[in-house]
């Protein structure tokens, strides 16, 4: 059966991927919601979708839809707002009786997670959130193996992630540490719930370095032991790949064995929309570990290790 989707943040980056996942899972954009008006790609993928510039008239008109007979109504709100919004707009969603599939992160705190879990029952409507990676068959392979290994030691990994960012990047609301939650939360929050996901709850957290453009510090698991660097600086590359004019790196060594999975991505937010359609995407409660980190690095300070002398920065 066809399902109705709105969606908000439909002129941000990431917005997208869940146009051509709602679009690739046969259902229908009925309205769309965002303040900056660049919205042409909606042309690409559903011509006759509502837009709205104003979010009271976009509430206004969920309202409106809830009133009407069943066929009218939103199924489902798709959520790529900034960061700062997505707990007020899972709200909305939930109030007007629509389902939801919210961006990373799903919220910037963990107090947050349990007002939501209150209202999820109030309203009898789901909220499932993107958390992909879990989803990548690399990642996958290596949780069953984590899963049915005898031996109980624990793993030493390295986690580095350079995304090299434009100066807009600070200007934006993504460089607002209020509105996205910093860097860690920006960037960081896949892989802080990949590897929770796979190596147990946090038992301790350290944070190294603190700048606009790095963050780094070190994560002690149930099973692994993770020290990990996250930066927007081109300067942070390895030479190497600087010079051929790479701008992201992406490196997991595990036990000094490099894990790769650089492909593979091209399709999880289709496969994330399949299984919350179905009612068995990622729900609340599985966000909680990494947005605990999160919040934690967000209030804590440096303990004075300089940049440089971090063994993951430039080869």
């Amino acid at each position: 059966m066809t399902k109705r989707f709105a969606i908000t943040g439909v002129a941000g980056y990431i917005a997208p991927r869940h146009l051509k996942a709602i679009k690739d899972t046969g259902n229908q954009l009925i309205a769309a919601m965002d303040p900056h008006d660049s919205v042409g790609i909606l042309d690409q993928f559903f011509p006759q979708t509502k837009f709205f510039r104003e979010f009271e008239r976009f509430d206004r008109y969920l309202e409106k839809l809830r009133r009407l007979e069943s066929e009218h109504q939103i199924d489902f709100i798709s959520i790529c707002s900034p960061n700062y919004l997505h707990d007020a707009h899972i709200r909305l969603a939930l109030r007007n009786g629509a389902n939801v599939i919210c961006e990373k992160p799903l919220v910037l705190n963990p107090w947050n997670i349990d007002a939501l879990k209150s209202l999820e029952e109030e309203t009898g409507r789901r909220v499932f959130s993107v958390l992909q990676l879990r989803l990548h068959p690399t990642i996958i392979k290596l949780k069953e193996m984590q899963t049915q290994s005898p031996i109980r030691k624990k793993s030493q990994i390295r986690l580095t992630y350079i995304t090299s960012r434009g100066p807009w990047y600070l200007h934006s609301w993504k460089g607002n540490h209020e509105q996205s939650g910093g860097l860690a939360t920006n960037i960081g929050i896949h892989f802080f719930d990949m590897l929770t996901w796979i190596y147990g709850d946090i038992e301790h957290c350290e944070l190294h370095v603190e700048n606009r453009e790095t963050i780094a510090g070190f994560l002690e698991l149930e099973r692994a032991s993770v020290q990990w660097f996250l930066s927007i600086s081109e300067s942070s590359l390895p030479q190497t790949l600087a010079e051929k004019g790479q701008r992201t790196y992406r490196s997991i060594e595990i036990d000094e064995q490099n894990l790769e999975f650089s492909g593979g991505f091209t399709d999880l937010h289709t496969e994330i929309y399949r299984s919350a359609i179905d009612g068995n995407g990622f729900g609340i409660e599985e966000n909680r570990s990494a947005i605990e980190i999160v919040s934690s690095l967000r209030n804590m300070s440096p303990i004075g290790i300089q940049k440089n002398s971090h063994p993951m920065v430039r080869e």
